[in-house]
């Protein structure tokens, strides 16, 4: 995927700092609906392994990465936690895609959770994780930062990257937890279909 080269945009913001963090920003007026209940038995889980490194910067009540673990829908790991799987993060080289698929299906796929006002404040590189990996350019839903170019939360990071290597049944198991997204879908579904298409043309 190092050929295929997300989008641009005149509020696009740094490529290397865009995929692999929430969306919550430090505001007082502006916060993420709460959704639905947690239910203490899931019925559907994801086809993969999912994870998320938790810097504490979020509210959890807000972060739709702490939702989905109180779901049981990722495992949350510590700070200094290896990963064996492919990681989300801003100090990847190269855009996840289907060759990514065999390594998330056996070790899994990992996003981190930090606040994007604090960004500068989270040390990717000490991830230990052998597979860190970008995003193409997408539009985020959630309503903190709609329509906003790459500022994603964790939720549309995994299932961009999952939709990316084909578990389109999981990304919408995640999505649905939430009443905002289908918007993502609907708001990406062409940029997505042209990710996928370009991996496969190229390998």
């Amino acid at each position: 995927m190092g050929h295929n080269k997300p989008r641009r945009s005149k509020s696009h913001i740094s490529h290397r700092g865009q995929f692999s963090r929430t969306n919550q920003l430090d505001r007082e007026d502006e916060s993420l609906p709460s959704d639905q209940v947690p239910e203490e038995n899931t019925t559907s889980s994801p086809a993969v392994q999912l994870a998320m490194w938790d810097f504490g910067q979020c509210d959890a009540k807000k972060c739709t990465g702490r939702k989905l673990a109180r779901f049981n829908l990722l495992k949350e790991l510590r700070v200094n936690s290896g990963f064996g799987g492919i990681a989300l993060s801003p100090v990847g080289s190269q855009c996840v895609s289907k060759d990514d698929y065999s390594l998330i299906k056996r070790r899994g796929l990992a996003v981190v959770d930090c606040s994007w006002a604090r960004l500068s404040d989270v040390p990717f590189v000490k991830l230990r994780c052998p597979a860190p990996r970008l995003l193409p350019w997408l539009v985020a839903a959630n309503p903190v930062n709609y329509g906003r170019p790459c500022e994603l939360s964790c939720v549309e990071a995994l299932s961009a990257a999952l939709i990316i290597c084909g578990e389109e049944e999981s990304a919408e198991l995640l999505l649905g937890k939430f009443k905002w997204g289908h918007a993502f879908l609907s708001l990406n579904r062409s940029l997505l279909l042209e990710s996928k298409r370009n991996t496969q043309q190229i390998h």
